[in-house]
Order: C-alpha cells, then structure tokens, then sequence
C-alpha cells in the first residue's frame, strides 16, 4: 500500500508547528510498517491522499486522488480566536473555507471530539472518523546528557527549578498568564519556547511584546526551535505549563509528559472530552501557582504528578494508532473500487 502524506507545512518551512510536528509523526509511524511505502508531498503517487494541511496544495494535490483524499484535522474555525486581528469579522469567511475543505476530503480524521462536533456542527459532506495524534514516546525519553544539552541552551544553572511553556506566542495560548504567575514565582525559572506563524498579523502584539519586554528576569523567551532540539529542551525543564485557552488534541503537554514531568493544564472543556484518564489542572493563575508551588516544595506531590502524565500517554499508544490508520486507508481504497465499478456498471 502506498500513502501520499502531505503538509504545506514542510514545503513553507515551518518547522516550529504542531501540525508540522503531526505530520512528521505521521510520516514516521507509517514508516514503521514495512508493507507501507510512504510518499511524502509530490514525491510521487500514492493509494491515498493523507494531509495534514489545508491550504491550495491540499485542493490540488487532491485532484489525483477524487474518493481517496484523507486530511487529519488539526485546526478548526475557533482556532483562529485570539490569533489574528479582526476574527469575529473573519468568522464567516473562515467557516465558509473550512467547510470547503472538509467536504473535499472523503475522509476527515477528527482529533479529538471537539474537532468531531465542529465537522458536524459545520454541515461539512464527508466521513468522520475519530482518532487521537500519537505520541512516539521514545523520541522524548530524557537523558542526563539531554538535560544538561538544554539547560545550556536554557540559561539554567544547577538546582534552579524550571517551569516550561511551548507554543505560539498569542493571546490564544495564554502567554500573558504565563508571565503574571511567573512573577509570582519568583523562586523558579520560567522559559517559553515558540514563535510567530502569523508575524505582525498576531492579534495584541503590541501589549504582548510590551509584556514580554518588561518580564522580570526569572521569566525568558527563547525564540523558536528545530524539532530535532525540543527533546533537550523539554528534557531541562521539571514542569509543563500549558495555559493555552483553545486547543483540539495538543502534542507540546504530551511531548512533555513523554519526556518526564508533571503536565499542569487549564481547566478547558474540551480535554474533559478528549482524555480518558486523569490529567492535571486548573481554573485559573491562583490555582496554577498553587499547583507550581506544591510541586516545587513535595516530593511525593511530583511523584504523583509523573504517575499522571504517564497514565495519561497510554491513549496515545502510536501502535494502536498506526493500526487503526492503516485500516483507514484500507476501507477507503476498498469504498473508491466499489464507487468506481458502480459507475462503470451506470
């Protein structure tokens, strides 16, 4: 079987992503099975289209592949809320394009339930199926030498306590909380790491980089990173804080909990939906504090924070999920032969 995965994210070099990081998994976790041969974007022609991606490529690479178009949903119109200006203008537009581009994909791949109830909710014509991202958890296994690499990198010196904040830096992932209760832990090292997809264009930019600018000197953005460094990165820091207000099925806090340490999120209502297990979280800044403070001061308080991230991951086994994928491709290649021969039979 031949798999045609696709992302514009590879072709515009943007590397910081998530979906970048979704689709590289992807390519990876089919690679894996050596009865699948994967083509990567115009590398050639494939069984089925798999994209992660939404943009003009996706609508004409998918031409070759009419009944054979998969595209994993990673973004959907509440994605934008809190990261461009003007937004609420947008919003018509931006449902009007999403529904476009979930009904040219034969199959869409909901990432989560709330991704699902969007598909629904926008009236989209396509098929649904449900399946998480997958964590390839060895690719984030921390070492000694790892953490001292990123700690390096980090500024961070012996015995400093770190807490660590990836993703765009946007209102939507909640980069202000993150710094007023950086201020009120004054005793820890606070590090963000991620950049700008959308440039100027980012909405609030202006307050944010003021913000940024005036942080207090425990608080530090270090830019935006290759993949390939993030396992050192996450290896230095002993906490994930994830404060972002929207998100569908985040790989940053999984990649965290796979490197080994406590995850704290915000109390969103979509995670209620999306994880089986228990995860660790909170309402507000006062309750994040709260958390940071137990972990920083109780031994058996991190304990219990590790065992949480580590149950959490098992939802995200990348063999289950490698298998449920290739038995994705496998009815859709059956339905385009059945669809096919009905025509000619017409």
């Amino acid at each position: 079987m031949k798999i045609n995965v696709c992302s514009e994210t590879k072709i515009l070099g943007m590397q910081g992503e998530g979906v970048n990081t979704a689709f590289l998994n992807c390519v990876d976790l089919l690679k894996e099975d050596k009865q699948i041969e994967v083509l990567v974007n115009n590398e050639g022609i494939g069984d089925v289209m798999h994209s992660h991606t939404y943009g003009p490529y996706f609508f004409l690479r998918g031409l070759r592949y009419k009944g054979r178009r998969i595209h994993t949903v990673h973004v959907i119109p509440d994605s934008i809320k809190g990261s461009i200006p003007w937004s609420k203008q947008l919003m018509p537009f931006v449902r009007w394009y999403f529904k476009k581009v979930f009904s040219y994909a034969d199959t869409c791949i909901a990432i989560s339930p709330q991704v699902e109830n969007a598909i629904k909710e926008l009236g989209a014509d396509t098929n649904i199926v449900r399946l998480n991202n997958p964590v390839l958890v060895d690719n984030w296994k921390r070492t000694f030498e790892l953490r001292q690499r990123g700690r390096d990198i980090l500024g961070l010196k012996k015995g400093e306590f770190c807490v660590l904040g990836v993703g765009q830096l946007e209102g939507r992932k909640g980069v202000e909380d993150f710094i007023q209760i950086g201020k009120k832990i004054s005793n820890a090292q606070f590090r963000w790491i991620g950049g700008r997809p959308f440039g100027p264009m980012t909405e609030g930019i202006q307050k944010l980089n003021k913000q940024i600018k005036n942080a207090p000197s425990n608080i530090k953005f270090a830019g935006l990173f290759p993949l390939e460094e993030m396992p050192c990165l996450y290896a230095a820091a002993d906490l994930f804080l994830f404060p972002s207000y929207q998100e569908n099925c985040p790989l940053s806090p999984l990649e965290a909990a796979a490197s080994g340490m406590p995850v704290v999120y915000r109390n969103l209502f979509e995670y209620k939906l999306l994880y089986d297990n228990e995860y660790l979280r909170a309402d507000n800044n006062e309750q994040f504090i709260e958390i940071i403070k137990k972990m920083m001061k109780s031994k058996e308080e991190y304990v219990k924070g590790l065992a949480i991230s580590e149950k959490m991951l098992k939802q995200f086994d990348k063999d289950v999920i490698r298998n449920k994928l290739i038995e994705f491709y496998s009815d859709l290649m059956e339905e385009s032969v059945i669809n096919q021969n009905l025509n000619y039979a017409v």
